[in-house]
This record gives structure tokens, C-alpha cells and sequence, in this order.
């Protein structure tokens, strides 16, 4: 079915969730108010649209193959990645001064969730080349920057992240590619790469390879890792492409979803080292790598919520014309449309709220990202980056497991039809699936929000979030609106929930190990519901706001939506908190419990 962009709701969320016309007040984003976003957003939706969403299906179906180390994508999709680049649409968020366009993060996230809902096998392929950008701006050498950096923002080379080997997972301290130095400064790299996404393809004429690889002498462990620029065509000093480099693509993975998404095995250095080119400093290639990671861990939160809103339309799009059974209230003689039915209604509510949540999450994230980059007060940069980072695994993991639910939920509301593929419902809940697991499972960030973010500081950031959040439970009760009271206090005992599970988690992070990683994803997910709740109820404020001052700018049928969304998610997701918290507190010994040699 189409795809219809949800611009309306993202530029409520850039006006009233992240404050896009302060954000335009920061150095260099002077230009970049709602009105240049709107100008975007729409631009970007007939795009999507047009272009990328008729291309989805194809994918499924048409997957890429691979034959004698090529690979050739789906059918269109290289046109249509010269359409995108030509565009402008891959330097959206990128430094002017390499030919990108300089918009902040808060208007290339929501251009972002746009581009994955038409089409995420597609998507893939820029969100990696974002991430090696951005490590290259981060680490590389002038010489390095010169090289690669305005091709990649161009569109007319893409990027790749070469992580984890066979024997590795997520464990990169088991990584065995190692690199010669040369006479010439430069490096031969060797060794085998897997799940490289987009590793080879036919849609831009190089690949440029960023490998994690050890130098010989190296420490062990990943304190002696470092990174490596390895392009699929060599690039002289003028700039101009050369021969082939010692990589080849040994075979691409046969995948449950995002089938259109090449996923490459690479083999690096068969005919005496691929020539490889240091970022930055030896042995700091994984602090180099974790640039490009956070910066996919957010996109990949993105993804979720991106593959949430396509299944949605799917789904009212079915319970609109399903025609079964009449409503149990009398009020139709004859079948009616299944959207008539309670627990359809309670289905398409539920992945509404859920998207709309972690829309507003994100959207508030990325401006956070922008003014820890670009204010101009110190404090206030250094409160965003605290606040970004505390984000990035909930966005991440909370917006990615949600979208499971959500397109589980697509396929249910479809029946027995949902199960047949010729529905399309199927595709997204199998696409959605890896995006719980690359860029880090959701274990992984769940780890990171207990370790790093929650008991390294003693819950310190974790209450000040609280305190934030009791403010707008303040201003909620203050409106004379009754579903804002019931949502205030929905929130609030969410939040005192939150407390006091960040509190256990910092209590025993150090002293029961245990009993603190038995309950980091529950506790992820209780925090990733408080924090998206909590937008929603500042999206509530603004829209009560609106609907006091007669405001028209978003229509009076979408405030109205919003503050019944609002209220459901308070309801039916926040209510989620509690039982959560139970789980963390009280039921580490029964996770623990067992015997190995009993399960």
C-alpha cells in the first residue's frame, strides 16, 4: 500500500518536543527554523514516497543476489540511490564544508524515519555511510578528509563499518584482522569481516571500508584495536579511482528480513594485504568506532519507529475495508468494517501511541544532540550531551523493541491474512526484527544504561530527569483538563517507579553484579516508557495550549488525536511501569536461581 508521511505530527513535535526555533538560534543553524523544516520535511515526504516506498515490496521479493564476489541490488534501487544523492538528501546533516548542507540532527532524524518507512533495506546503505562520515570528520587526517569526505556526502561512494569476525560477536576484544605497517605510511589489512550491511553493491562506483583491525605488536584485548580506511577502488592523490583493492565479497547472507539489504561476508588481503589507511592514533580504533556506533544506535531507534508508523498505516489501511462481523454494540445491522470493533480499535491505538511516544523521544534527543554541539553556553552543552547520552540506548533499544510489538500487532490486525505474504503486514515485522539486535543487541544497551549511565554516577542524571519529569506532571495538573490530571498521575507513579529501580541499580551495579544485569532490560524498557511518556505528556501540554488559544496551525482534528493518543498512552503503555519496576526490585533471584545443567 502507499506510504504517506507523517509530516504533521513531526513538525509538531520540532515545534513543541525539541524547540526547533531555539535550536535555530544556535551558531550555524541560524537558518534552520520551522519554516526551512517544513520546506524540508515536505520535500523530503514526495520523495519517500514517490520514489523509495514503491521500491519496498520489490526488495522483499527481489532481493539482492550475489555471483563470482558481485553483488547486484533490487531491481531500481540504483537509480534511485543516484536520485538520492543527486539530491542532497546524504549530506542533510553534514558540514558544509565538505559539500553537506549543515541542518541539525533535530531535522535529519525526522528525514531519517521518512526514509526508513518507504523502503529500510534502501536506508541502510546511507545510514551506514553516515556513520563513517562522521567518524572520519571525528578522527581522520586532513589528507583522509580531502580524500573521501565530499564523495561520501555526495552520494557518489558509500560507507561501510567492518566490526565483528566469525569467532568475535559482540566481543571485539576476540577481533584477528591485523594490519602491516608499510614503508609509505599506509597499512596491509587481512582477514574476514561478517554481517558487513551494503559491504558490496552496484549502486556507487566505491565502497569506503572502515575495519577495525590490530597492528602487529599490538595489546591484547581491545585496548589494542585500531581503525582502518580500506576502499573497495583505490583513489590517487588527484582524487580519481584507480585499480581494485585486495577485498572481495565472499558470499552475502540469506536473512529473515530486509532481504534487499546486501549483508555482506568481506575477505580482506588474499593476494598479499589490502591497503588500508590509519584514522587517527593506533590503538584507539574502538573509541573512533564508537562514533560511528552512536551515532547508528540512534539511527537504528529511528528504524523502529519508522517500520512502527509503515505497519500502522498498513494496518487502519486493512481495518478500513475488512468488512467482518457486526459491532457488538448494535449499532450497524450488517457486517461492518473491522476498525468498528473494540479490540481492533485497542490494536491500532496501541501501535499509534507507541510510534507517537518514541517519535517524541527521539525528536527531543536529537535536539539535545544539536545544542550539546552548537550552544553557545558551556553548561547548557554539557546538560545536552548528559541528556543525549542517557537517550541513545533507549532510543535505541526501547523504540526497536517497541516496534516489534507494534508490527506483531499489524500482522494480528490483519488475521489470518496477515500471515500471507501477499499482505505485505509480514514483510515489516520481519524487517523489524534485526533492529533489536545490529548496532548492538538490546542486552548490549541495556548493559550501557545500567553500567554506564545509570551506576557510574549513582543515579545522579537519572533523578535530575525525574525532576524534569515532575515538572510537567506539575503542569499537567494545573489545566482544568481532566484526561491531563489522569495522565499526571499516571506519570508520576511511573516516575516514582523509575527512581526507585535506578536507585537498586546503583545500589547493587557494584556489590550484586547479578542482581543488577538480572533486570537491565526490564529496566530499560521501564525507562524508555517513562521517558516517552513523558514526551507525550509535554506533546499533551502543547496541545491543550493550542486548542486554549484557537490555534489552527496543525488542524483542529489532529490536537484533538493527539490528546486522545495521549491519553491511551497513558492508560495502556505507562501503566506498563510498576509491574516493571516489581520485576527488577523483587525478581533477580528467580532469573538467577537456576542451575546450569537444568535448563
Amino acid at each position: 500500500m502507499p506510504y504517506k508521511a507523517p509530516v504533521q505530527d513531526m513538525l509538531f513535535n520540532m515545534r513543541h518536543v525539541a524547540n526547533i526555533d531555539a535550536v535555530a538560534q544556535m551558531p550555524g543553524f541560524e537558518d534552520a527554523g520551522f519554516d526551512t523544516a517544513q520546506a524540508v520535511l515536505e520535500e523530503c515526504a514526495k520523495f519517500n514516497e514517490e520514489v523509495l516506498a514503491p521500491l519496498n515490496w520489490q526488495g522483499d521479493i527481489n532481493p539482492s543476489t550475489w555471483d563470482n564476489f558481485e553483488v547486484t541490488t533490487t531491481p531500481g534501487f540504483k537509480e534511485a540511490f543516484k536520485q538520492y544523492g543527486e539530491a542532497g538528501w546524504q549530506g542533510l546533516q553534514h558540514p558544509t564544508e565538505f559539500g553537506g548542507q549543515g541542518l541539525p540532527k533535530t531535522i535529519g532524524a525526522a528525514c531519517g524515519e521518512m526514509l526508513n518507512s518507504a523502503n529500510m533495506s534502501f536506508a541502510l546503505c546511507p545510514l551506514l555511510t553516515d556513520g563513517a562520515i562522521e567518524a572520519l570528520i571525528t578522527a581522520a587526517s586532513d589528507d583522509l578528509k580531502k580524500t573521501y569526505l565530499e564523495k561520501l556526502i555526495s552520494g557518489q561512494w558509500t560507507g561501510t563499518m567492518n566490526l565483528t569476525e566469525p569467532q568475535a560477536g559482540s566481543d571485539l576484544a576476540l577481533v584477528r584482522t591485523k594490519a602491516v605497517p608499510q614503508a609509505d605510511g599506509s597499512y596491509k589489512v587481512s582477514g574476514t569481516k561478517i554481517y558487513i550491511t551494503y559491504g558490496e553493491h552496484d549502486m556507487a562506483e566505491n565502497i569506503v571500508h572502515l575495519v577495525l583491525a590490530r597492528v602487529e605488536g599490538a595489546p591484547e584485548g581491545v585496548k589494542g584495536i585500531s581503525l582502518f580506511v580500506v576502499p573497495k577502488v583505490m583513489v590517487d592523490a588527484d582524487g580519481h579511482l584507480g585499480a581494485r583493492n585486495d577485498v572481495k565479497c565472499v558470499s552475502i547472507e540469506h536473512k529473515l528480513g530486509i532481504k534487499a539489504s546486501p549483508t555482506a561476508v568481506l575477505q580482506f588481503g588474499d593476494a598479499g594485504g589490502a591497503s588500508g589507511f590509519l584514522v587517527g592514533q593506533e590503538n584507539r580504533g574502538l573509541e573512533y568506532m564508537f562514533i560511528m556506533m552512536n551515532a547508528a544506535r540512534y539511527a537504528v531507534g529511528v528504524q523502529g519507529i519508522a517500520i512502527a508508523e509503515r505497519s500502522y498505516q498498513h494496518a487502519v489501511s486493512y481495518a478500513r475495508d475488512r468488512v467482518q462481523s457486526r459491532p457488538v454494540d448494535g449499532s450497524m445491522k450488517a457486517s461492518a468494517p473491522i476498525i468498528h470493533h473494540p479490540d481492533v480499535k485497542r490494536m491500532l491505538m496501541t501501535m499509534r501511541a507507541y510510534t507517537e511516544g518514541c517519535r517524541a523521544l527521539a525528536a527531543a534527543a536529537a535536539a539535545a544532540f544539536d545544542a550539546a554541539h552548537g550552544h553557545a553556553d558551556a553548561d547548557v552543552r554539557k546538560d545536552n550531551k548528559a541528556f543525549y547520552e542517557f537517550m541513545v540506548p533507549l532510543v535505541k533499544g526501547f523504540s526497536t523493541e517497541m516496534s516489534l510489538e507494534v508490527t506483531s500487532l499489524g500482522v494480528q490486525v490483519h488475521g489470518g491474512m496477515g500471515f500471507i505474504e501477499e499482505t505485505g503486514a509480514a514483510q515489516y515485522y520481519r524487517d523489524a526484527k534485526i533492529l533489536t539486535i545490529y548496532e548492538g543487541t538490546t542486552a548490549i544497551q541495556a548493559n550501557d544504561l545500567v553500567g554506564r549511565k545509570t551506576a557510574r554516577d549513582g543515579a545522579a542524571q537519572a533523578k535530575a530527569l525525574a525532576a524534569n519529569i515532575e515538572t510537567t506532571e506539575q503542569a499537567l495538573m494545573a489545566t482544568t483538563n481532566s484526561s491531563a490530571h489522569v495522565f499526571a498521575q499516571r506519570l508520576g507513579a511511573a516516575r516514582v517507579a523509575f527512581i526507585e529501580v535506578a536507585e537498586f541499580i546503583a545500589a547493587n551495579a557494584s556489590s550484586n553484579p547479578n542482581a543488577a544485569f538480572a533486570g537491565s532490560v526490564p529496566y530499560l524498557m521501564l525507562t524508555g516508557n517513562v521517558m516517552a511518556g513523558w514526551q507525550m505528556g509535554r506533546a499533551m501540554l502543547a496541545a491543550l495550549d493550542l486548542k486554549a488559544q484557537g490555534d489552527t496551525t496543525f488542524g483542529q482534528s489532529f490536537v484533538d488525536a493527539k490528546l486522545v493518543t495521549a491519553r491511551f498512552y497513558a492508560d495502556h503503555i505507562l501503566t506498563k511501569v510498576p509491574s516493571l519496576r516489581d520485576s527488577v526490585v523483587s525478581g533477580a533471584d528467580s532469573v538467577n536461581a537456576m542451575a546450569l545443567d537444568a535448563f
